[in-house]
């Protein structure tokens, strides 16, 4: 009987204690990817602005006719006060802070940031605060405004939990966009590619630091005022207690420091946007990079010195207001350099009209319409008689409108490819945007005739005897409009994250590095970092790979040597001869003579 045959003994490799592979959202959540963490900020930013929409669009369901009673008065404060703060702190800084995490860093060639758990925590305290504000709508929310202003805010007017929480979720959130600050300049300042010099920055991300440094200077001054109003209703503080010799101004100044730095950041945003966007589509570079790069710098300081601007009817002296008003005035020519680099850039270019940079040139309209109003309002004798009307609210609205929902849109259809992986869907994309564009237009035009007649802001309801119905009724069916726009929008975006048309790399022929990476990118970015030359680094790097195709040829194949000739073959004899009867090939040589002896 044959014994079994033994398999030879091969090795193995045995792993012991392995932990099970964690669900994706749980990593999403607790990375400290760059990219997830910009992807976290994108998507509560998108569904606060959904929250926000529905919110201003409940306000004016109220406003539609004069004397209305469909919403009580203290409900129409408490959605007025987290409307404002929904909208500017939970919408707008974060989109913003969303798509400079996710975009800076490809686009300096970094393969991370300086510090990943800091960026994960801004983004967990900023969902922390907005957790703060809306839980209170299990109590009673705030209806302090959008500022909290002493004294509205303190004991007195304000008895209830709801400032508190308001106070808690503000602070959070701002604490958050500083932690995002520190860990965005020092990551911009140190982790550049080689070559990558400041001049040669990208646009969007020259924006992003400068707004790094806004909100450097801004947050604190604001979680200095949170901290002394809650030492003042918790704690017996005098910081705003006139009877104490307190000064409720000052935080009407702090506050206003940190929305005025708010307002510049929202407006960087959208002009950063705005100058990646058109030069890619209009087949050419920027008209002047370091024009555009001074601007933005201008524009952040000038704008926050500008505070003041919006005091006028607070008793300061003249001189504060003058200061105000030149500073305002001054950003004339950073703003008018921009709009000429813009306009210079799209001049004899190809623009590719795509929902990205139809979304741009409508942005780059609402902006400049609204700053154009901004200015005006600006001049003293101006917004002595137009400060706190609808007029003056319009200009602002146009240009957080422009810069946030147009400038956001135009940002997604333009980085969601990146982003995703797919592209944003382009016919629902140019129905949202014509839907925003006239809903934002027929709202703006008959509040801005109401705020002439003298219509205050944030009132809960007028009388019909002020002759302004008609326009609050046409600019109540302008703002649901508008509404639907933004709504269908963000349905866009939710339904293009996993259904959209798969992309490539590189699908609109971007001139900056973040198109270098893959789509959606890994995690650590780049394979290979290359070396920056210019401010278009791929644009240098597709000529290289022409220069080289063109110039290159493949050498020529080397001769085969000649085959070696063949020797010759003997031949036999026929039978019956010898080899001396055969007649030779050649002739032979004569045999030599020989010479006979001497004797």
């Amino acid at each position: 009987m044959t014994p079994p045959t033994v398999a030879p003994a091969r090795p193995e490799l045995v792993t012991d204690g392995v932990p099970a592979r964690r669900p994706r959202w749980v990593e999403r959540v607790t990375s400290g990817d760059h990219k997830s963490v910009g992807l976290i900020y994108v998507a509560a930013a998108l569904s606060f602005m959904a929250v926000a929409a529905v919110e201003f669009a409940l306000m004016r369901i109220q406003l539609i006719v004069p004397e209305s009673t469909t919403i009580n008065p203290e409900t129409f404060n408490r959605v007025l006060s987290t409307f404002g703060l929904t909208a500017v702190v939970l919408t707008a800084i974060p989109l913003a802070l969303g798509l400079i995490s996710f975009i800076v860093p490809l686009q300096i060639g970094a393969r991370g940031v300086a510090f990943p758990r800091l960026n994960l925590l801004s983004a967990w305290l900023y969902l922390g605060g907005a957790a703060s504000v809306y839980m209170s709508y299990l109590w009673r929310p705030t209806e302090a405004g959008l500022a909290g202003l002493p004294p509205l805010s303190d004991n007195v007017f304000s008895p209830s939990n709801g400032v508190d929480a308001w106070i808690l979720g503000m602070a959070l959130a701002i604490l958050g966009f500083v932690c995002f600050a520190i860990n965005l300049v020092v990551t911009v300042g140190n982790m550049r590619a080689p070559g990558m010099a400041w001049r040669r920055l990208p646009l969007f991300s020259w924006a992003a630091t400068v707004s790094g440094y806004v909100l450097l200077v801004v947050g604190p001054a604001m979680l200095a005022g949170l901290t002394m109003l809650t030492i003042d209703r918790h704690f017996n503080g005098i910081f705003f207690d006139p009877q104490q010799t307190g000064a409720p101004l000052l935080y009407e100044h702090l506050s206003w420091i940190f929305f005025s730095g708010a307002y510049v950041v929202i407006l960087l945003f959208g002009f950063g946007v705005i100058s990646e966007v058109l030069p890619t589509f209009a087949r050419k570079p920027i008209f002047s990079h370091r024009a555009a790069a001074a601007s933005f710098a201008a524009t952040a300081v000038l704008g926050v010195l500008a505070w003041m601007q919006n005091m006028y009817t607070a008793p300061i002296p003249l001189g504060l207001d003058i200061f105000a008003m030149l500073m305002a005035l001054a950003l004339l020519i950073p703003i008018g350099l921009l709009l000429v680099n813009w306009v210079a850039t799209i001049w004899g270019g190809t623009l590719r009209l795509r929902a990205a940079s139809l979304y741009a040139l409508a942005a780059t309209s609402a902006i400049t319409f609204g700053l154009g109003g901004e200015l005006m309002y600006s001049v003293i004798p101006v917004g002595w008689q137009l400060d706190n009307t609808t007029a003056a609210q319009q200009d602002t609205i146009l240009v957080i409108v422009g810069s946030v929902v147009l400038g956001g849109f135009a940002a997604l259809h333009y980085w969601f490819p990146k982003l995703s992986g797919r592209t944003l869907g382009e016919g629902l994309g140019r129905i949202s945007l014509a839907a925003i564009v006239i809903g934002l237009v027929v709202y703006s035009v008959p509040m801005f005739l109401a705020g002439l007649k003298g219509q205050p802001v944030d009132i809960y309801k007028y009388f019909g005897s002020a002759g302004v119905d008609g326009f609050n009724l046409i600019a109540s069916i302008g703002a649901f409009v508008l509404v639907i726009g933004v709504l269908i929008g963000l349905g866009n975006a939710a339904h293009s994250w996993h259904n959209g048309i798969p992309a490539g790399h590189d699908p609109w022929g971007g001139a900056t590095l973040e198109w270098f990476a893959l789509s959606p990118p890994p995690e650590h970015n780049f394979d290979a970092v290359p070396d920056v030359r210019s401010a278009e680094p791929l644009l240098d790097i597709r000529e290289a790979i022409r220069r080289r195709t063109r110039e290159w040829r493949p050498p020529e194949p080397l001769a085969a040597p000649p085959p070696p000739e063949p020797e010759p073959e003997p031949v036999a004899a026929p039978a019956g001869e010898t080899a001396a009867d055969q007649e030779p090939d050649a002739p032979s040589e004569p045999a030599p003579e020989v010479e006979p002896p001497v004797s």
